[in-house]
């Protein structure tokens, strides 16, 4: 635990010291979300019906443009390689470095995004289902997100090729998150949506810190 959370630690200091890493996918989030009203129309029945879909996708391009630097400058720098040759086990270290990614990335995104439902006209139960799939499924996109950063870490200018590697393996998040949402503000029962979402949260953490560790020492080779 002492190890974890120094990594942990470090990696928040690191992405502190340089705020655009942190500030462009949230830019680009609320950005993205703030023009679909200009776009489609300002109708709040149109926008409720396609809040959920529009905030989730979002969010899952935000999470991805900031997986480049999840592994990139420890790479270059040879920090990847001391903690792969270190007695410590490397998995622990990569989990640590997912949850710091989490955390700059994916709470500011949860805390967010009850302004943003409130700007597509999502009712109150709607939003709260959002925070709660946020929640549920923002580890998930950290974690498998790191599985694809740690295959293409040495490639520079991966950003497609992580993309391609990456998006079909949210969908799943998407259609579960954007359709518990929507059957929120329906009144309709949503268990379901949220027990695969978890189920998919415990299978990532399970398996993608071990699948990194073992990509990236095949990288390091």
């Amino acid at each position: 635990m002492r190890l974890y959370l120094q990594t942990l630690t470090r990696d928040i200091r690191i992405a502190m010291r340089n705020l655009s890493s942190i500030m462009n996918p949230l830019l680009f989030f609320v950005i993205s979300i703030s023009l679909f009203p200009l776009a489609i129309s300002p109708e709040a029945k149109v926008l409720m019906q396609i809040a959920a879909g529009i905030i989730w996708v979002a969010s899952m391009l935000a999470v991805l443009l900031s997986l480049n630097t999840l592994f990139h400058n420890d790479f270059d720098n040879g920090v990847l390689e001391q903690m792969s040759t270190s007695h410590h086990s490397l998995s622990l270290l990569i989990m640590a470095k997912i949850s710091a990614h989490w955390l700059l990335t994916g709470v500011p995104i949860i805390l967010i995004s009850p302004l943003l439902g409130m700007l597509l006209f999502l009712d109150n139960a709607s939003i709260k289902m959002l925070m709660l799939t946020l929640l549920l499924a923002t580890p998930s996109l950290s974690l498998i997100g790191a599985v694809g950063a740690s295959l293409v870490v040495s490639i520079k200018n991966s950003g497609i090729l992580l993309s391609l590697l990456i998006l079909p393996l949210y969908i799943p998040i998407l259609i579960f998150a954007s359709s518990a949402v929507s059957q929120a503000s329906a009144g309709i029962q949503v268990d379901s949506q949220l027990y695969f979402l978890a189920a998919i949260l415990v299978m990532s953490l399970m398996l993608t810190p071990f699948i990194s560790a073992a990509a990236l020492k095949i990288n390091l080779e």
